[in-house]
């Protein structure tokens, strides 16, 4: 047993399992991350995709009772039907536009300069966001979606395919945006990163089979179970912090590190395109 590999492979599970549903981005975390512990190659880029289902398990864990009510009563109740509904109607454009134009954003879209843009400009459309008057609130809770407020969360999730992003940031200030409080907008965040996340988990985990053996299931194990105890701890927390606090630090957080993105790559010291 390789101690040195599972130990990195803890470590890129905890920056996973941190960084997945805060508005930051993890893939340029995951990056750096990666570069530091000379942790690179083809199948690090699965192991990086895969380690996203243990940040899923932590949300199915924190909303168990939610998702248990909903499978029961899909049956007999109309609210049930109508939140599986805008989950799969939010999922769908990642899908469909994930599928068409996937490879071309890898090929043309991953330079720090896009990567450093969407972090500062992020950055920057979370300050707007919460900067808007309490009036613009107009959804309170996420049975209050109609399906076209779905949709329209869903679209805004694509530009997560950008590196830099952030899938959580987009569908959060986006919702934001849209009308929904910041409650709301974590919360179908969350939702939604179900389908999402396992999808792309199971995508990459067949697309890439070839690149895998028995012997790398210790090293996906690790990165799992630190990702699921991580994500946890950061999902529980951050339910408590917007109870009373806004994005804006993180704002600032992701203009500063769009500048620490830049510096990496005019030093030479990440390879960004690896």
């Amino acid at each position: 047993m390789d101690i040195p590999l599972l130990a990195k492979a803890a470590i890129m599970g905890v920056v996973e399992g941190l960084t997945e549903f805060l508005p930051i981005s993890s893939t340029g975390h995951l990056i750096l991350a990666a570069s530091l512990l000379d942790f690179t190659g083809p199948k690090v880029k699965v192991f990086e995709i895969a380690i996203q289902t243990g940040a899923i398990f932590a949300v199915i864990l924190v909303y168990w009772q939610r998702l248990r009510s909903t499978a029961l009563g899909f049956g007999h109740s109309a609210q049930a039907r109508a939140f599986v509904r805008n989950v799969l109607i939010g999922f769908l454009p990642a899908v469909v536009l994930g599928l068409l134009f996937g490879k071309a954003i890898k090929a043309h879209l991953f330079t720090p300069v896009v990567v450093a843009s969407t972090f500062i400009v992020g950055g920057f459309i979370i300050l707007w966001a919460e900067r808007r008057p309490t009036g613009a609130v107009r959804i309170r809770h996420v049975d209050d979606m109609s399906a076209w407020d779905a949709l329209k969360v869903g679209l805004v999730q694509c530009f997560a395919m950008v590196p830099g992003t952030s899938r959580s940031g987009a569908t959060i200030i986006g919702g934001m945006l849209l009308g929904l409080s910041r409650q709301a907008a974590t919360e179908f965040s969350f939702y939604l990163a179900i389908p999402t996340l396992i999808g792309a988990g199971a995508y990459s985990l067949l697309k890439e089979r070839a690149l895998l053996s028995a012997a790398d299931l210790p090293l996906f194990g690790v990165g799992l179970l630190f990702s699921f105890v991580s994500a946890w701890a950061c999902v529980r927390w951050l339910l408590r912090y917007i109870a009373t606090h806004d994005f804006v630090p993180f704002a600032w957080y992701r203009i500063a590190f769009g500048g620490v993105v830049l510096l990496t790559a005019w030093t030479g010291w990440v390879d960004w395109h690896d």
